[in-house]
Order: structure tokens, then C-alpha cells, then sequence
């Protein structure tokens, strides 16, 4: 960045005449920012109305989130332009997805509200600061503008819905008189099918006015932007000293003439020179390693001495013994992520003054977990501790339960069985065998809902109910449960009859297992 190429006048200015700047710098470029902006935002909404055809408020709410992105664009070419090297409009296309790439998915999600975004886009895109480093960079560049940027972003939001209006009442004047006619209030709310490409294009409105306000807000938060740059590192008084750089350089020869004559050395009268012999030894004799102050009670060595001791030691310099956990060092040589975020952890001062700390605090940890697991466990399992952890409660919350009247589409209730199940099964069997295996199947969960009251409920699948008959510790009925299962699950859902021989097995075991209730029927 040279700022002696810079096509605007670098001084500090006011926040509002910085804005105004950024208007005059959009409009001097606005042929190509405006043309750049509708290559590449009008695809992307035609592509968002197509795919959400019915949804055109969907797709005006996809295209309004994204504009983040949009806005790098036009800060590309105003930082070219800027400083004498314009882009040219396939340029700055090709150059779109390379400025998208940098933290993307924050611009469109936690910063997407930011009303500072025009303001802060140059430290992205221009400086490329990220995490810590931007932050800090933003609380310094935002000491001063960016009250100014929040007032852009509210301003130009009320600015682009009275464009967006206005665009419309325009659309609204040129309908023809017949097509108002037939119009009315469900019409005009969106609710007929038969207007969508009405709302569309009003839609297309929006998309047009953005086409003409974002290069100007784009420009605007830019111009802050360098307004701030230039009062924090003094860009003018730089630029003035590059003025009288350039200045000198032409005097320089003139210069160079005048001081070497001013320079010329002055003959004076030739002095007797001394003994080289004697030259010498004054120099040993004097030389600052040699020994001084010999007839004083502190030699020049033993001050020295003094001097270094008094040195090595406080407050001149400190000598501390710091004992910290590290870990050993790993194969390749670079530790993952979780072994850095402890190392830093460890090396953090509060764990270093007070190790004991860190040890009451994992303890804390584990301790937490330990409770949320067990409460955990608790609420998951709650049904089954209040049915098999106290055997006396069982039967009473057993019966506190509603029973349901229909499993998994089967009607339950005793009422819809015949008088004889086994005789009504035997009957059907040969010309019917899906309604006999089902006749029988219903049969065998009523019995298990209102007489043996197993907590069934119209949740439960067929699997589900097995696992509750698996504790109820009654083996016989288990192996009937999952003998009737199986051939039910094989029947209804793989449409697989049962051999011939099932029945009179199934209808045995039915009475083997539900004898009394055979009997009773």
C-alpha cells in the first residue's frame, strides 16, 4: 500500500465527513461496483426464487442473510481503486471466491446482526486478523467511529425498506387498471396461489435497490475505516515527510558540495610527536581492564567485584523456580489439541500459584458428573425401579395405570373376543389363517393387559413387550410369548403363513399356559 498513490486527499476527518467521502468514492466507481454487484448477486436470487417457488418469502429471507458476502466485493475494488490500480470487471469476479473462503461462516452467523459490519469487513478482509488478534484490533479502531458505523447500518436499513417501498408503490402505478380490479385484500396478503410471480417481483425490486445502496455502504464503512487508520497512525504527517524526503533528494548534490567544504581540515603547526616506546606504555597503563586506585581501600578490582554481586542479585535480577506439568514428549512430536489445552491450562498463573486448585476443581468435576449420571439413570429407568425395585408397590401402580384399548392398531379390549378363543381360532385357521394367527394374537395381549396386568402400553411394540415379559420371571409364558411373536411378525409384516402344524401347537401351549382362563371361557 502506497500512500503517496492514494486519489483522495489522507488527513484526519470527522466521522460524518468521512461518510461523505465514502459516497463521493463510491459514486467516482459506481459504473463497475453497481455491474460487479448485479453479476453477482441477480444469479443467486433467480436461483433462490426458483428452487423456493412457493416460498417467496423464504427465498427473499436466504438471499437478504447471505449479504455479508456480497459486501466483499465491492471492498476489493474500492481498496484497488483506491490507490491507483482499478480492477477490471473479470478481475474482480475471479476474485470473488477467493474473498469468500476467510471466516465465511461467522460473517453469516454470529456477526450476520452486527451493525458495525461495514465498519469492521476491512479488518477481515484487508488486514486478515482472526480470533484475539481481531478483536483487539476492532476495540482499538472502534474507540472513536463506531457510533458513526452503528448510525450507517440504522440509517441505511430504514433507507433500503424506503427505496424497497417506494420501488414498489412505482411497480404498483404501472399495473394496468383490469388486473387491479380483480384484486383483493388475500390477494394482496400473498394468500393465492395465482399471484406468486407478483410477490417475486417484488422481490426483484429489493434485489435492485441493493444493487444501487450497498457499493454506497459499502464505501461508507471503507471511509471510516481509513479516516481511523489515518488519526491512529498519523498517515498525513508520514505522507509530509515522504513530501520533504522527496524535496531533499533534489538539494542533496548542493548539500553534499557545502558540508564537505565546511569539513576541510585546517593545516596546523606540526607538534612534536613523543616516543613511540613511551606511547605505548601509556596506553597499557591506561587501558579499562588495568588496575586502578591501588593505594585506596577499594581497589578498582575489588568494585568491580562488588558492583558484579550487587548486580546478580535483586532487584536487579530476579531468579525464580517454577514447577509445573508438562507432558512427555509424543512420537511425532506434535501434541494433539486436548494435550495443548491442558499444557495451557497448566501454564496458566493460577495453576501454578495454587496446584491444589486444580485438583479441587477436578474433583468438583467428577463429582458433578457422577450426580448428573445417576440422576440420569434415575429419570430414564424411573418406570422400571417403580415396577421391580419394590415388588409390594407393583400391583397397586399397576393398577393406577389407564389401560389402553387398542396395541399397535389390535382392539385389546376382553368385550371384542369371542366367548371361546381356541374354538374360533381352529375355525378360521384353514380358510383364514391371518385372521385366526391375529384373532389369537389380540387375544394373548388382553389376557396379559387386564389379567395378568402387565403395564402395557399403546406405545409399545411388539419387542417391547417381550422385554417386560422377560422380567416378569416366567419362563413358560416368555417361550409362548416369542413362539406367537415370531409366527404374528412373520405373518403381518413378511406375509409368510405359518405350516399347518403351528396351529394345533400354538393352541396348546395356549392352554398349557392359560389354562384356568381357557377353562373360564
Amino acid at each position: 500500500m502506497q500512500l503517496n498513490d492514494a486519489s483522495m486527499a489522507i488527513r484526519p476527518r470527522s466521522a460524518w465527513e468521512a461518510l461523505d467521502l465514502g459516497v463521493l468514492l463510491a459514486r467516482r466507481h459506481a459504473a463497475l461496483l453497481m455491474l460487479s454487484w448485479a453479476l453477482v448477486t441477480l444469479p443467486i436470487f433467480a436461483l433462490f426464487s426458483l428452487l423456493f417457488w412457493q416460498y417467496p418469502t423464504l427465498a427473499l429471507l436466504l438471499f437478504w442473510w447471505l449479504k455479508p458476502l456480497y459486501e466483499r466485493l465491492p471492498l476489493f475494488i474500492l481498496s484497488r481503486a483506491l490507490f491507483g490500480d482499478t480492477p477490471t470487471l473479470r478481475q474482480s469476479i475471479r476474485a470473488l471466491p477467493q474473498l469468500l473462503r476467510s471466516q465465511w461462516f461467522a460473517s453469516v452467523t454470529w456477526r450476520r446482526f452486527s451493525v458495525t459490519r461495514s465498519f469492521d469487513l476491512p479488518v477481515l478482509q484487508l488486514e486478515q486478523l482472526t480470533g484475539s488478534a481481531r478483536q483487539q484490533r476492532l476495540a482499538v479502531l472502534g474507540q472513536r467511529d463506531s457510533r458513526a458505523a452503528s448510525w450507517l447500518t440504522l440509517v441505511g436499513m430504514h433507507l433500503e425498506m424506503g427505496l424497497w417501498l417506494g420501488a414498489l408503490a412505482l411497480m404498483y402505478m404501472l399495473i394496468p387498471q383490469q388486473m387491479l380490479a380483480d384484486w383483493n385484500w388475500q390477494d394482496l396478503l400473498g394468500m393465492s396461489g395465482d399471484w406468486l410471480w407478483l410477490e417475486h417481483l417484488s422481490n426483484l425490486m429489493y434485489a435492485l435497490v441493493l444493487v444501487v445502496w450497498e457499493p454506497i455502504y459499502v464505501a461508507s464503512g471503507f471511509s471510516l475505516y481509513l479516516n481511523r487508520r489515518t488519526t491512529l497512525e498519523a498517515w498525513d504527517v508520514e505522507l509530509t515527510f515522504r513530501r520533504l524526503q522527496a524535496r531533499v533528494k533534489t538539494l542533496l548534490p548542493v548539500l553534499l558540495v557545502g558540508m564537505g567544504l565546511w569539513l576541510l581540515p585546517v593545516p596546523n603547526a606540526a607538534l612534536a610527536a613523543p616516543d613511540a616506546d613511551e606511547t605505548i606504555q601509556t596506553k597499557e597503563a591506561s587501558g579499562p581492564q588495568s588496575d586502578r586506585l591501588l593505594k585506596q581501600p577499594l581497589t578498582s578490582r575489588a568494585a568491580s567485584e562488588r558492583i558484579s554481586e550487587l548486580l546478580d542479585q535483586p532487584p536487579f535480577r530476579n531468579r525464580e523456580t517454577v514447577t509445573r506439568w508438562r507432558f512427555t514428549e509424543e512420537a511425532d512430536g506434535e501434541p494433539g489439541w486436548f494435550a495443548r489445552l491442558l499444557e495451557r491450562l497448566l501454564r496458566s498463573e493460577l495453576v501454578a500459584q495454587r496446584p491444589d486448585r486444580l485438583a479441587s476443581v477436578i474433583e468438583a468435576l467428577l463429582w458433578a458428573a457422577l450426580f448428573i449420571l445417576t440422576g440420569w439413570l434415575l429419570w430414564r429407568y424411573r418406570d422400571w425401579i417403580k415396577l421391580y425395585v419394590n415388588p409390594r408397590q407393583t400391583l397397586r401402580f399397576r393398577q393406577r395405570q389407564p389401560a389402553p384399548s387398542a396395541l399397535f392398531g389390535l382392539d385389546v379390549q376382553p368385550e371384542s373376543l369371542p366367548p371361546d378363543v381356541i374354538a374360533e381360532v381352529q375355525r378360521l385357521w384353514s380358510d383364514h389363517p391371518r385372521e385366526a394367527l391375529g384373532l389369537l394374537y389380540r387375544a394373548f395381549l388382553s389376557r396379559l393387559l387386564h389379567e395378568r396386568q402387565l403395564p402395557l402400553k399403546s406405545s409399545h411394540t411388539e419387542g417391547e413387550i417381550l422385554e417386560l415379559l422377560r422380567h416378569e420371571a416366567q419362563p413358560q409364558l416368555l417361550d409362548y410369548a416369542e413362539a406367537l411373536t415370531r409366527h404374528w411378525l412373520g405373518l403381518a409384516y413378511g406375509n409368510q403363513l405359518p405350516p399347518a402344524a403351528t396351529r394345533d401347537e400354538l393352541c396348546q401351549r395356549w392352554r398349557t399356559v392359560f389354562g384356568s382362563e381357557a377353562s373360564h371361557d
